[in-house]
């Protein structure tokens, strides 16, 4: 699930953080590594377990309705197709989302606001009401309302983002609504993979989709750590025609971590490596750093490929 440009984006978190703490050794970088990667896990099983929040708020806003209809004497009948969702209910029952909630004490007390106001908007959605008022409804039905509610109501949602906010803070989590987005994608992913006789038992996704995923992190951070005196002198000697004062720390960060790559891994071809940093820079750093960032690693990068320094698959002219 957690994929390359995710981890170096974590690295290079990790590494600004570390340089800017005094108290900091490379045992707690790992440390924090490991622990940002866990974070975006977490944050993959809430927005899974969100299904069964949102259906459990609906089920109350319907006893309500019904009591009120009780207590008038109205011949309101109650519609119970959502609550009912086969797909919500697979969720509900999932073993491994079950355990996880559990085994890290996750819930979405925190971030009720953000299942209210998401009922809401779905009550008064066009796609509610076809599936509320269609005459069958299939489990693939179920299954396509809930890819509409993540993908439609959640994705971009300010109320969400709040949520997810204020659960970091109390839930001790991070990046939480940076990642929304694409762990979003990756909740809708799973739900596809779901078939109507899917058992408890059915598997989720990975935290990674390979090993060789968390030791590629975890080697990028250690050549960043043991290389960074190397990285920071090849980058203070290339400085022709920039003013080092201005060049702001994360772009530092992320040459080195770029440098580290693409020195310390020689089977990742040079144009993925470079075009994957550039991008994070135009993310994480100011609106014109990139051309720094481009710049700086094509000169540090061309005089060590003259120097017979630089072993590449691809390679700078």
């Amino acid at each position: 699930m957690i994929n390359r440009t995710m981890v170096r984006t974590r690295v290079i978190q990790t590494l600004f953080a570390y340089y800017k703490d005094p108290d900091a050794t490379p045992g707690k970088a790992r440390k924090e590594l490991r622990k940002s990667f866990a974070d975006t896990y977490d944050l993959y099983f809430m927005l899974l377990a969100f299904a069964s929040e949102l259906t459990s708020y609906a089920q109350q806003q319907l006893e309500e309705q019904i009591a009120r209809a009780r207590a008038t004497h109205s011949s309101w009948k109650a519609n119970r197709r959502f609550v009912q969702n086969k797909l919500a209910q697979q969720l509900f029952d999932n073993r491994a989302l079950r355990a996880r909630i559990q085994e890290q004490n996750l819930s979405w007390d925190s971030g009720m606001p953000a299942v209210s106001d998401t009922y809401r908007r779905l009550v008064e959605s066009d796609f509610y009401r076809e599936y509320m008022s269609a005459d069958t409804c299939s489990y693939e039905d179920d299954k396509t309302l809930w890819r509409h509610i993540y993908q439609r109501l959640l994705m971009n949602s300010d109320a969400l983002e709040d949520a997810l906010d204020e659960m970091e803070l109390v839930l001790d989590k991070s990046n939480w609504t940076v990642d929304a987005d694409i762990i979003l994608s990756y909740v809708v992913k799973t739900i596809k993979r779901f078939k109507e006789d899917s058992t408890p038992e059915t598997p989720l996704l990975e935290m990674f989709d390979s090993e060789e995923e968390l030791q590629f992190a975890m080697g990028l951070l250690d050549k960043a750590l043991t290389g960074h005196e190397e990285y920071e002198g090849l980058i203070n000697s290339h400085l022709k025609g920039w003013d080092a004062d201005r060049i702001a720390y994360m772009d530092r960060v992320i040459v080195e971590t770029a440098l580290a790559e693409i020195i310390g891994f020689e089977q990742i071809a040079l144009t993925i490596s470079l075009n994957e940093y550039i991008e994070l820079t135009k993310t994480y750093s100011g609106d014109k750093s990139y051309l720094f960032v481009n710049g700086i690693i094509t000169e540090i990068l061309r005089d060590m490929k003259h120097q017979g320094r630089l072993f590449k698959a691809e390679t700078v002219r």
